[in-house]
């Protein structure tokens, strides 16, 4: 005679296979809000920073080894979409908590740390302005349009990304919120860069 399974140990079973998993954290409404607005903020100051460029300004060099403000857009087009396709590959793997206290920066921290014109950084070679785009005009269009799709993503998402982690050269692991965060300072950054472009006095007026 087969016998049978009482309902409730198979309820209990599955109730105590669940709690040994990590439970999904969403962003609290704060958290999605600041990144939003960082998000947004970024995108505008780059934007006012490139309005109405001529190519002679746009090419203008303040040093030989200095980036001009193309480079400075390709560089930012480029970024955006590699910064957030390695947080979504991140994000599509599971969750570890487990790596939590490895992170030692705050988010104040990546915003400010990246954004710090004062402390140098080379980039990777995939990253360095090499006349990718046929135009600023379309490396900025490309910056926009990945841009506009992290921001909607940003609204809206339920990935637990305070419980996955990417490791940065220069702030090691950090999760993936403040990979957006970093994200976004890297735009800053950049974007200051630009304006210091601008504010050489041989910029051409």
């Amino acid at each position: 005679m087969m016998r049978q399974t009482s309902p409730f140990s198979i309820a209990g079973l599955a109730f105590l296979l669940l709690s040994f998993l990590p439970a999904q954290v969403e962003l609290t409404p704060e958290e999605r809000e600041k990144a939003v607005q960082e998000l947004t903020g970024t995108r505008d100051y780059f934007r006012n920073a490139v309005a109405g460029l001529r190519d002679e300004q746009l090419d203008f060099k303040a040093g030989g080894d200095k980036w001009s403000i193309r480079q400075c857009m390709e560089h930012i087009a480029l970024s955006e979409k590699m910064l957030f396709g390695w947080v979504s590959s991140v994000l599509a793997q599971p969750a570890e908590p487990a790596k939590k206290d490895s992170v030692k920066v705050t988010d104040e921290i990546v915003l400010k740390g990246v954004t710090d014109r004062s402390r140098k950084f080379q980039a990777p070679e995939m990253l360095q302005p090499a006349g990718k785009f046929p135009s600023a005009g379309a490396a900025a269009d490309a910056f926009y349009s990945d841009r506009d799709k992290l921001i909607a993503f940003m609204k809206t998402t339920e990935m637990d990304m305070r419980n996955h982690f990417i490791q940065h050269p220069a702030l090691g692991w950090i999760d993936t919120y403040q990979g957006i965060l970093l994200l976004s300072a890297h735009t800053r950054r950049h974007t200051l860069q630009i304006e210091e472009v601008k504010a050489d006095p041989r910029f051409p007026k």
